[in-house]
């Protein structure tokens, strides 16, 4: 099914699942040499808007790169481009990804936020970073849809995060599709070297483990939980890059979770999560 034909059925109250996506290193898409390590993400995000029950109105994103000292909601309704990455080549510098932003989501993410008893602000200025224009620029490459985004809280309390993701659920039912945009391993000196793979590896089968369980006051604990997992510092030393998936997680609510896929780049295993919603099967 083309999206470009997927109605808004969301007055049929459709349930949109939320996603954890490990979005890679820099600004990887747009350049050529890059493409081959990522090529099962590259073929995994194309597909999926095809897992959706339908296309969504708007996209709200919580990037592991934008993270301020209370909860704040981008409100700019054209976002400009922020490249946040160093040394990587000119090209790089002039990517675009023009979808507009929605000063009403914002408010609604407000709204659900306040009526929760969690406080937040506003940041008309506040543009695309890298850890949304990359994943978004594959899985929804028309950029047609509106994007808001949401910092995180710089406490990195996971439990508190899950609360804002629980207050954001009804989004879901709203046609506003929430994604969390992370890594599942990222520890700048561990790339590439010796033992990164099982370390990764280790720390991804305990995320897995918590998201599929069925019992969603579990599911839950072991995320908040998440430093005891076998190799947590040694995956995370700073956990800016997995707090976005307790957001997710919180917004699933009773839904479990699945693996989307495990790509294997720079020697580290990256791993993606679908909550809720049927899978449908990945195009090949």
């Amino acid at each position: 099914m083309h999206c470009d034909l997927w109605p808004y059925i969301h007055s049929m109250n459709t349930t949109l699942p939320t996603f954890f996506v490990s979005h890679g290193g820099g600004p990887w898409t747009h350049m050529d040499e890059m493409k081959a390590p990522y090529a099962k993400t590259i073929e995994a995000f194309s597909q999926l808007q095809h897992r959706l029950p339908a296309k969504p109105k708007a996209i709200l994103v919580i990037s592991g790169h934008w993270e301020a000292p209370g909860f704040t909601v981008s409100t700019s309704e054209h976002p400009p481009m922020e490249y946040d990455y160093y040394g990587f080549p000119a090209h790089t510098y002039n990517i675009q990804y023009p979808a507009p932003g929605s000063t009403s989501v914002a408010a609604r993410v407000r709204e659900l936020l306040s009526a929760a008893g969690i406080s937040s602000q506003e940041d008309a200025k506040k543009g695309f970073d890298h850890g949304t224009f990359i994943p978004l620029g594959l899985i929804f490459p028309e950029a047609d849809v509106s994007v808001v985004t949401l910092s995180m809280k710089s406490s990195y309390d996971p439990a508190e995060h899950i609360r804002v993701g629980q207050a954001l659920a009804p989004l879901r039912d709203e046609g506003v599709l929430i994604i969390g945009s992370g890594l599942s391993y990222h520890n700048m000196r561990g790339f590439r070297t010796a033992g990164a793979m099982a370390v990764s590896e280790a720390f991804e089968a305990y995320l897995n483990d918590a998201i599929t369980d069925p019992d969603a006051t579990q599911r839950l604990q072991k995320l908040a939980n998440w430093t005891s997992a076998p190799s947590a510092r040694a995956a995370h030393p700073q956990e800016d890059h997995l707090i976005p998936l307790m957001v997710v997680a919180g917004a699933a609510g009773g839904d479990a979770g699945s693996r989307l896929l495990v790509d294997k780049v720079m020697n580290v295993a990256m791993a993606s999560y679908q909550f809720g919603a049927t899978p449908a099967p990945l195009v090949a």
